[in-house]
């Protein structure tokens, strides 16, 4: 019988820290309720929001170097879910998950979407894979895939995304993430407009293909593996392609493919203007597309980004629906852990922007009141609302504290048991 945390000791653990929380919970809405903030109205916003978790994301990453496999890793999917599961059992904050196909690939996806269910998780996007050559396949994308020199190349990167397509509706998704590798790294090496054209065309082929309620996400990535020129580089780039492609086709933002210093709440408000903000793939960054667990380097730009959100979601901005979800690799730490806390980082954001006074900051913007308007924006971010995101967690039937229940239950050690080591794991180097 494979072994789940029993709810048991998510409630031992919770009532010997419960009288303490509650004393901080009511410390702080005291505190916030002279501002004229409900605590208990913030903290059933945050219960209600939710994000997800990538199947990849379960097992240990790796650098460009090596990958050093930790114990008890998921060997397949069907692990995957449950480490998924365990998260969202503990967190309340990722009901759903994201698969990546071929990794994720099974014979019988009924199974599949039963066995989740029975876990208490659902899907969310899938993802293709036009970016690595699998066993079984005829011909090489080492030149590209979507905007290979050779249409057969093309057409093969394709049928893969419409088989993805077709698993995501056994599944239940609505939406189709679609990330390619190609560029070139010489000068010379390929026509930039041209390879942006093939890549259009095959992508029309794929939103054609879409079932009326779905979307393709479209992920931008600054370089690696195509550190001249990546053919889809910039969320300039991807709006252009969004905007050739029609209303299906919305475009992914991902905290860990920008720049050093670039604005992306900048980004993520022209976006949300243009109507065309797919979501996020949460993570952070420190020099370029790092990948590191979400608020580890600069909680201060999640916040940021987050009041775009809040902002964009108080005004009812037309066409505004994001997709959340983490997109991480973890070298060094639990997967598991690395996970919950970035998932509760990302609910810290968006409790803190729900507290920022919109009026008073509007008033300020618009009489130039330079000082005024920055200590408005920035309470939110000094406030510490982790009772708030523990209240959350706790009415959800959470974990108010997630991380010391984990290790408590040493889920990691029973799932060492349950899976024998194998030579090379579904998760990915990514």
């Amino acid at each position: 019988m494979s072994y789940r945390i029993p709810e048991s000791l998510i409630g031992e653990a919770n009532a010997k820290i419960a009288a303490a929380h509650d004393e901080d919970y009511e410390a702080l809405g005291l505190r916030l309720k002279r501002s004229g903030v409900d605590i208990d109205a913030v903290a059933a916003k945050v219960a209600a929001f939710a994000l997800a978790v990538p199947t990849w994301g379960v097992g240990t990453g790796g650098t460009r170097f090596a990958r050093f496999p930790g114990p008890g890793e998921p060997r397949g999917i069907f692990d995957k879910l449950e480490d998924c599961a365990t998260i969202h059992q503990l967190t309340r904050a990722t009901p759903t998950c994201s698969p990546h196909f071929p990794w994720d690939k099974v014979s019988d996806y009924r199974e599949l979407a039963e066995r989740a269910k029975s876990l208490g998780v659902g899907f969310d996007a899938v993802n293709s894979n036009t970016f690595q050559d699998q066993p079984d396949q005829k011909l090489s994308y080492k030149f590209g895939s979507l905007s290979h020199s050779e249409k057969a190349v093309r057409d093969q990167a394709v049928a893969h995304n419409l088989e993805c397509i077709e698993i995501g509706e056994k599944l239940a998704s609505k939406a189709l993430t679609v990330w390619i590798a190609d560029g070139s790294n010489f000068p010379g090496q390929s026509n930039l407009n041209r390879v942006f054209d093939w890549y259009l065309e095959s992508l029309a082929v794929i939103t054609a293909r879409l079932p009326a309620s779905w979307r393709v996400f479209l992920e931008h990535k600054l370089c690696e593996p195509a550190f001249y020129s990546t053919v889809i580089s910039d969320w300039g780039t991807s709006l252009t392609a969004a905007e050739a492609l029609g209303p299906k086709a919305y475009c992914l933002v991902d905290l860990g493919h920008h720049a050093p210093n670039v604005n992306i709440e900048q980004i993520v408000a022209r976006l949300i203007r243009a109507g065309r903000l797919a979501g996020f793939h949460f993570n952070d960054s420190k020099y370029g597309d790092d990948d590191l667990d979400t608020g580890s380097i600069d909680p201060f730009r999640l916040y940021r980004v987050f009041n775009e959100l809040v902002d964009a979601s108080a005004r009812g901005a037309a066409g505004f629906d994001p997709a959340y979800m983490l997109d991480q690799s973890h070298n060094v730490t639990d997967p598991i852990e690395s996970l919950m806390a970035s998932a509760m980082e990302v609910q810290r954001a968006y409790a803190q922007a729900l507290l920022i006074d919109r009026a008073a900051l509007e008033a300020a913007q618009d009489a130039n009141d330079v000082m005024l308007a920055h200590r408005i924006f920035k309470a939110g971010f000094v406030t510490d609302v982790s009772p708030i995101l523990a209240e959350a967690r706790r009415r959800g039937g959470g974990a108010i504290d997630p991380i010391p229940v984990y290790r408590t239950s040493k889920y990691r050690s029973h799932k060492a048991k349950e899976r024998p080591a194998v030579a090379r794991s579904s998760s990915g180097i990514i």
